[in-house]
């Protein structure tokens, strides 16, 4: 399905009812937006894996503007602020009052962003495998201890300088090593991809930074992250928790998992996610 949000269509999904039978009474049940990473992908590696969590809340799977089944969209709007505020359109179109906004990868970033521009929008925040800032020795610092020198240097290429040749062999070498475990080839076969954006289109990726930010978050936060996770590394949960109020975060951390934590260890981290949603 498509929402026209001011001369454009997202594309979004919905999975699990909003209302549901409770005797004499109608329950609301949380809505849950689902933010994708990239940029230049779309939604559908959260299915089916997230679709367990539709028992306890309404799913909203999104693709970013510009990005995925919605349209296109021109350079100068592939922003951080377009794209979070883009959210608040969804939003107001589906009259969504106050989403859990679960931001995963590229998807959190958006999220934290919506968090702080958009602050009264949002009931609580999910960060899956983010960063608030693209810190480069840090990802291919990640990169040699899991694969060595030539990862290392294929990373840093292609986030230095993206161009077709580099993303080639950053998804040759690099991608693999996001998971300790094999990719699944058939989510990454049904994806709907941008080249552009995965080509260096969003030029905002090396310079963004939300640390100082992420003090405005008033909403309860749950960080989630992977500890073999060579691009949003394990420094870069805890960069965040160190910058969102104390009272707020909650961190956990996820031993045996890199960037596809709820592929690697799904019993512990839909639990995780089940608690914090109907706490």
């Amino acid at each position: 399905m498509r929402v026209d949000i001011g001369g454009r269509r997202l594309y979004f999904d919905v999975e699990g009812p909003g209302l549901v039978a409770d005797g004499p009474a109608m329950v609301e049940r949380p809505t849950v937006l689902l933010l994708h990473g990239g940029p230049g992908l779309d939604h559908s590696d959260f299915k089916p894996s997230f679709a367990r969590l539709a028992d306890v809340a309404q799913l909203i799977y999104v693709d970013h503007s510009g990005q995925g089944r919605s349209d296109p969209t021109s350079p100068e709007q592939w922003t951080l602020d377009t794209w979070a505020d883009d959210i608040v359109g969804l939003c107001d179109a589906l009259e969504i009052e106050r989403p859990i906004v679960h931001g995963w990868s590229f998807g959190g970033m958006v999220a934290m962003n919506l968090a702080t521009r958009h602050p009264e929008r949002l009931e609580k925040l999910i960060l899956q495998s983010t960063t608030a800032r693209m810190d480069l020795d840090r990802i291919t610092g990640a990169f040699e201890a899991l694969g060595g020198d030539e990862p290392a240097q294929i990373a840093r290429a292609y986030w230095a300088s993206p161009t077709q040749d580099s993303i080639l062999r950053y998804l040759e070498v690099c991608l693999p090593l996001y998971s300790p475990e094999p990719l699944d080839s058939d989510s990454m076969a049904r994806m709907e991809m941008t080249l552009p954006l995965l080509e260096g289109g969003w030029t905002e990726a090396l310079t963004f930074d939300l640390t100082t930010a992420l003090a405005d978050i008033t909403v309860p936060t749950l960080v989630l992250s992977g500890l073999l996770d060579p691009i949003t590394p394990p420094g870069a949960a805890t960069e965040i928790v160190e910058h969102l109020p104390a009272d707020l975060s909650t961190h956990e951390s996820f031993d045996r998992s890199g960037h596809f934590i709820h592929e690697t260890e799904p019993e512990r981290f839909f639990a995780v996610l089940r608690e914090f949603i109907g706490s």
